[in-house]
């Protein structure tokens, strides 16, 4: 498997796992205050239209979280952890782009610094973005490198590792988005949601089986970053030889335990979605709803209007619209724009 930082709490047998509870997750988002926005649910006649039948369709809009994603709610648990002495060190973090800049946030708001190692394919509005929260950013050429920066780092400094994805704090975090859904809605039959390395789907179908146990979680994937579906099918944990989507935001090229055993005991289905189906629904969602999100975000949308139609027309149906950290000039090139509708 791909190198990666085994934090403190790295389980050794899955026999000692432990689910984040409603309560834990409940005094989170208490505690968090204002860090984090209550993002609000939107329902979308658009996409009822284009589903058709007695479809009803929501979207929680994460994309107006702070930093833009919901990667804030993860890096603030993991940092709400800490002590004092682990806060004066500061952190350190490995991203592409959304999840640095959310780990620059949380360290800021809890008054410590941060020191991101970013990947040279990253995008310079999230490389600017990062950067403007008050974080060193370390550029390096590739994933394998970024991680080795990484633990260099922890040795020198003392800084925490803060991961994008994996561990019951990450968790909580995005259990936080899980409680305010069913705060929000009112007797939903399915969520669909977005798979990267897992954190947010694992986080939010944990929260949501305890609340909602009879609701459908649906987890979707790019075609060119099937982790998760590897991982179902082995029954463990499993890597990919290479990520090849434009959603890179999506691109974790492997599962890790904590958030695959979320997702294997709570998540009930997976779908993938080609790249053209989420570049559709990017055009479809600013067209019609004038969203310009990125390629992560449109992926339930991709989903609902492809793969899930026939299973989702006629449900009440919730979509989690992930984040929108693009600038203009990527998503005109990635969006079909001048199609009449996606799906």
């Amino acid at each position: 498997m791909l190198s990666y930082i085994k934090p403190e709490w790295y389980l050794a047998s899955m026999d000692r796992f432990e689910a984040p509870s409603i309560d834990e997750i409940s005094s989170l988002r208490e505690d968090l205050g204002d860090s984090i926005i209550r993002t609000p649910v939107l329902r979308c006649f658009e996409l009822e239209e284009m589903l058709g039948g007695d479809s009803e369709v929501y979207a929680k809009l994460e994309f107006l979280q702070r930093t833009g994603t919901f990667k804030a709610r993860g890096a603030l648990a993991v940092l709400s952890r800490f002590d004092s002495a682990q806060i004066a060190k500061g952190i350190t973090a490995v991203s592409a782009g959304n999840h640095a800049i959310a780990a620059a946030y949380a360290a800021r708001s809890v008054g410590t610094t941060a020191k991101i190692v970013m990947i040279g394919t990253a995008n310079p509005s999230r490389i600017a973005a990062c950067r403007d929260m008050g974080a060193e950013v370390v550029m390096v050429d590739d994933v394998h490198a970024a991680f080795a920066e990484a633990e260099e780092i922890q040795a020198k400094e003392g800084r925490q590792f803060v991961h994008p994805f994996e561990g019951p704090d990450v968790a909580r975090g995005t259990g936080t988005l899980g409680l305010e859904i069913h705060e929000q809605c009112e007797d939903f039959d399915a969520v669909v949601v977005a798979i990267g390395g897992g954190g947010l789907i694992g986080g939010v179908s944990n929260a949501l089986k305890q609340l909602r146990p009879g609701c459908t979680v649906i987890g979707v994937e790019p075609s060119g970053a099937d982790s998760m579906h590897r991982s179902f099918a082995a029954g463990s944990p499993q890597e990919i030889e290479s990520v090849k989507t434009i959603a890179d935001s999506l691109g974790a090229p492997y599962a890790l335990p904590y958030s695959f055993e979320l997702c294997r005991r709570n998540v009930d289905q997976l779908c993938l979605v080609e790249d053209d189906e989420i570049r559709s629904a990017m055009g479809m969602l600013f067209k019609r709803m004038k969203m310009a999100v990125e390629p992560a975000c449109a992926a339930s949308s991709a989903a609902l209007l492809g793969p899930l139609r026939e299973q989702l027309r006629g449900k009440k149906t919730v979509l989690v619209f992930c984040g929108s950290n693009i600038d203009w000039q990527t998503f005109a090139a990635q969006a079909i724009l001048d199609d009449d509708d996606a799906g």
